[in-house]
């Protein structure tokens, strides 16, 4: 037994060996014989790269898997589909066949798949299993050949998902089955380390395709994929083992429709390229997404323990935080503003819906209804713990729509769907408040009319109200904690400026250079005169004291602009300021309701 339990690590161990020293070899290769990626414009990287790093992967797959694991019929099916799939991508890397004949050689691989019984029991009809495994093989495929695009990031997540679903083998008992997955993670290790950022080589369309084809079809050995005790596993665990690229190909797919792109053309809009957009490196970028495909993949192992609708209250809670994130990064432009504007001329029906002003509003009331059931599930989940099997789940049941339809209403009344988001202050809160407050008395109401209130618990109510209102207001505060958790774009490219005056007006002026960074400003600091903010930090910038050593302050961060925040500067103090900005050759400006040019006259 504790033979067994240490072998995986052994066999995985051993892949990674050789699949790191395969890809050295490789890359040394490719480079010789000119097999190399050559910077393009709808691409990311900037210099010549080596491809065919997709060679190791396989070949370390292969040579371990027939050295070491023990052969099921499953597995060698498997082990077929995907070489066919890694032939067809050779090909593809060498030649650059046509998407239409790479689409062949998937389908090729998926009949023989399917063709040795293996599908997604997702639902009671045959037929309708089959063109759901197909559609899941051909499109997790593409979807990784997708999520190809930065350094590390499809082997990263792909090794993270392998290993999410080897715990779904060992949980089940499938040994065969996890020492097959231990090799294919230890092959993604080995090629990482020369594939993480800096990469010096990438794995191309022969590692894309095989190894998207491979994982994809491992899903469908195990009970997570799908001969589980019920719907919720069947069908949210292979979605959450394999979200990433999912999230990250749907996500592409409606903004480039929606922008008049192709959907299968190249470009630098997915995700990464977002997050770099807002100011990440590429390294960190794609650690974060990394830290993304754990979180799934965490919960993949959740929901296969939790009762269904403990498992369907974490995924909707999952979903919505994701779905902001989406629509936060769907902001964030990747391309320039002309191509945009032709792209919506080309495009005038996707123009007219993003243009309708109700549609943002529609997405909040889904939002809202989603949170409110949440809430108060949740409230019953802290109140009695596991309730479904109780009277309780009735009583749930019967107010939920009840709860939902009031308390929509009451946002509606109160005034909850007038603000923007972005600029939610203490004054939403209130109105937050008023709205849930509003909401759940005429919830209270409702229930006492319609059923005397009986077997209903009162403090179910007030812990739904709180936690109502602690995730509204934090669906409505979400993009100001995006722009604070990640660092905003061009901080240290753009004019490096001070702020004067560290007060109420100071603040206003960062917050907007902040919230509009294609004005190219990098702030450094603030200045103040009022010796007792010296050394003080406003959102993480540090506030320092401007009497006798502006100059000094200057000179040491290189300050290109100082920004006056303050309206009543003495006119002895302006002149000194006046004069240093001179002698510095540093631009001065006011910043009050807009940014101007201070006469030094």
């Amino acid at each position: 037994m504790l033979e067994n339990s240490y072998k995986p690590i052994f066999i995985m161990l051993i892949s990674l060996v050789l699949s790191a020293a395969l890809t050295y070899l490789v890359r040394e290769a490719a480079q010789k014989f000119g097999f190399v990626a050559k910077p393009k414009l709808d691409r990311w990287h900037k210099k010549p790269t080596a491809v065919l790093g997709g060679v190791a992967i396989f070949l370390a797959t292969i040579l371990i898997y027939l050295a070491f694991v023990p052969k099921t019929s499953e597995s060698l099916v498997i082990i077929a589909g995907s070489s066919v799939l890694f032939l067809v991508g050779l090909i593809d890397d060498i030649l650059h066949i046509k998407p239409y004949q790479k689409l062949i050689g998937q389908i090729i691989g998926v009949a023989i798949i399917i063709g040795y019984g293996l599908v997604l029991p997702w639902t009671n009809s045959a037929i309708l299993n089959i063109a759901i495994t197909a559609f899941w093989l051909v499109g997790i495929t593409n979807a990784i050949n997708l999520l190809d695009n930065m350094d590390g990031l499809s082997a990263g997540i792909v090794a993270i998902a392998a290993f999410s679903l080897a715990i779904g083998f060992g949980a089940s008992g499938q040994f065969s089955e996890l020492l097959f997955l231990s090799v294919f993670i230890g092959a993604l290790i080995g090629f990482l380390i020369f594939n993480f950022n800096p990469a010096s080589i990438f794995m191309g369309d022969c590692g894309s395709m095989f190894v998207g084809f491979l994982l994809a079809s491992s899903v469908l050995l195990t009970d997570v994929g799908g001969r589980s005790r019920g719907i919720v596993s069947i069908l949210a665990v292979p979605a959450l083992i394999l979200f990433v690229p999912i999230f990250d190909t749907t996500f592409v797919t409606v903004l480039r429709k929606i922008w008049g792109r192709k959907a299968s053309q190249g470009g630098r809009d997915h995700t990464s390229h977002r997050l770099v957009a807002l100011g990440l490196s590429e390294r960190n970028a794609v650690l974060l997404l990394y830290g993304l495909a754990l979180l799934a993949g965490l919960f993949s192992v959740l929901v296969r323990e939790l009762q269904p609708v403990q498992s369907i209250a974490i995924i909707t809670l999952f979903t919505v935080v994701l779905t902001l994130v989406g629509v936060y990064l769907s902001k964030v432009k990747v391309y320039e503003e002309q191509q945009e504007e032709l792209a919506l001329q080309n495009q005038a029906a996707f123009g007219f819906l993003l243009n309708l002003s109700h549609k943002r509003r529609i997405f909040e009331v889904v939002l809202d209804a989603a949170l409110i059931a949440l809430a108060y599930y949740g409230s019953y989940v802290l109140i009695f713990g596991n309730f479904e099997a109780s009277e309780n789940w009735t009583l749930f049941v019967k107010s939920l729509p009840i709860l939902i339809v009031l308390k929509l209403s009451a946002f509606l009344v109160v005034g909850v769907y007038r603000g923007i988001w972005r600029y939610t202050s203490i004054r939403d809160l209130v109105t937050f408040f008023k709205g849930v407050s509003l909401g759940s008395v005429l919830s209270i109401l409702a229930i006492l009319l319609l059923y005397r209130f009986e077997f209903f618990s009162r403090s179910i109510f007030i812990v739904d109200g709180l936690l109502l209102l602690f995730a509204l207001a934090g669906s409505r505060m979400a993009f100001r904690v995006f722009r604070q958790l990640l660092p905003a774009a061009n901080v240290g490219d753009g004019c490096k400026v001070l702020i004067y005056g560290a007060g109420d007006g100071g603040e206003l002026v960062l917050r907007e250079l902040k919230n509009n960074p294609d004005w190219n400003y990098a702030p450094v600091g603030f200045v103040d005169d009022d010796p007792l903010k010296t050394g003080k930090v406003i959102h993480g910038l540090k506030v320092y004291g401007g009497n006798g050593s502006l100059k000094t302050i200057c000179r040491d961060n290189e300050v290109e602009e100082i920004l006056l925040s303050v309206r009543n500067v003495p006119p002895a103090r302006l002149k000194e300021v006046k004069e240093i900005c001179k002698e510095l050759d540093v631009s001065l400006k006011r910043a009050f309701l807009k940014i101007e040019t201070v006469d030094f006259e």
